[in-house]
């Protein structure tokens, strides 16, 4: 599991990279301030994220376990669905899109609840 939380966090902090390049390339003139701000909070919390993942890599070979797999899970999920929104949201201007965040932001929590438990159980 090491490697393919390696794999992915590397792919996540790649794309995070890319993101804000285009973001600050591309959108800042175009998108107002208000979608612009959102779409920085997604490659913000995007880039922390990436970050997580190489960490639970390395948790995996410290704490293996279903717990540290699972945290890997999570930050992957939240990425897709806290970032991801937030994209589409400020990219779209679709106000409900806002709605699907939270969801995100608890996979985001619960991956670093289940990171604590596996570290503690040891």
């Amino acid at each position: 599991m090491e490697r393919l939380f390696i794999m992915v966090g590397s792919i996540a902090a790649f794309l995070g990279v890319a993101l804000g390049a285009f973001g600050a390339h591309m959108l800042k003139n175009r998108l107002s301030e208000d979608l612009f701000n959102i779409f920085e909070v997604g490659v913000r919390y995007h880039f922390y994220h990436a970050l997580a993942l190489l960490a639970v890599a390395w948790a995996c070979t410290r704490w293996p376990g279903n717990l540290t797999i699972l945290s890997g899970w999570l930050f992957l999920a939240g990425i897709i669905i806290f970032s991801g929104s937030l994209y589409a949201l400020s990219l779209s201007g679709v106000r409900w899109l806002g709605a699907i965040t939270p969801i995100g932001g608890l996979a985001f929590l619960a991956g670093w609840v289940c990171l604590f438990i596996a570290a503690f159980k040891d």
